[in-house]
């Protein structure tokens, strides 16, 4: 248990939901933005949490089945089948990565695990025995993330990177009680945000300023300025998943811009949007709402397309 159940077993306040193979698609360019903006708030957002899960509509007819246990057959590029169970807790993903020429530890199996907060998600990516955590959630959050680790097989020992997308609370909230868990990994962050983390986290020391374009554990770092002025996201090409934060938020099955009370920049948010639908990605993980499972990157372009 996570610690956040009634007697009887049932969680309140958050659930981990469903289990899923994403299927990956091919590379395109990396992005690199400026830094802009100013401090703002953090935003909550109540949403339901319903996953979907689905094939990448190629037409083959094993890629991309749905059944309640086992998998089925992928075929194409580096992804998998689609896997589906209502077991709670555990959202977790897994697909086949390793182009040649990958960074050391891309090659292994990618496995994605999802800690539904309510209001926000926290994120386990996992390659063999090891784990990065991007975000770690707000206040309260390590139980439920050490959950979703303990779904995929993992625990606290495990975790060897903590990736942070931006300064606001509900991201960074649980970062001294997930850090206590997992002494021994190493924290990043954007350059540009360190300074809201260190007032509101653990202090800036120690944790490794990001500007875009590093490779942490065989990930892409993204600069994604307008939500916050250090705003980053992670992308894994061999696999086809983004993990967007808040660059981007998703409702009804759709991906949509956040509300802009809340968004530093603005019109800088928006040159993320369209710089983002630049990229190749079926999946699209994202701080508030729930992840897209396939055809991401074509929600992307469409929204980015709707941008004045």
């Amino acid at each position: 248990m996570c610690g956040v159940h009634d007697a009887n077993g049932t969680p309140i306040g958050h659930h981990h939901g469903p289990i899923f193979r994403p299927r990956a698609k091919a590379t395109s360019r990396r992005v690199f933005l400026g830094e802009f903006g100013r401090n703002t708030l953090a935003l909550a957002v109540l949403t339901p949490l319903v996953a979907a899960c689905g094939g990448d509509g190629d037409g083959d007819g094993d890629a991309g089945s749905n059944t309640d246990s086992g998998s089925g057959a992928g075929s194409g590029g580096a992804g998998g089948a689609t896997t589906t169970t209502d077991a709670e807790p555990g959202e977790t993903s897994t697909t086949d990565g390793g182009q040649d020429g990958a960074a050391p530890g891309a090659a292994e199996e990618l496995q994605w695990g999802r800690a539904n907060l309510g209001f926000v998600s926290a994120y386990v990516l996992a390659r063999g025995n090891s784990a990065a955590v991007v975000d770690t959630g707000s206040a309260g959050s390590a139980d439920a993330i050490g959950e979703t680790l303990q779904t995929m097989g993992l625990t606290y020992d495990d975790v060897d990177h903590v990736i942070l997308t931006h300064k606001h609370d509900d991201h960074i909230g649980a970062l001294t009680e997930v850090l206590a868990r997992a002494g021994a990994a190493a924290v990043y962050a954007g350059e540009a945000d360190l300074r809201g983390i260190g007032t509101s986290a653990t202090g800036e020391d120690g944790i490794v300023g990001l500007v875009g374009g590093e490779d942490v554990f065989g990930f892409e770092i993204v600069a994604t300025p307008g939500h916050t002025v250090g705003h980053m996201s992670v992308i894994d090409h061999d696999a086809g998943l983004l993990v967007a934060g808040d660059a981007i938020f998703t409702a009804d099955g759709g991906v949509v811009e956040g509300p802009e009370q809340f968004f530093d920049n603005v019109p800088q948010s928006r040159q993320t949007i369209k710089a983002l639908a630049d990229l190749s990605f079926n999946t699209l993980l994202v701080g508030h709402g729930d992840p897209i499972e396939q055809g991401a990157d074509t929600a992307v372009a469409d929204l980015a397309a709707s941008l004045p």
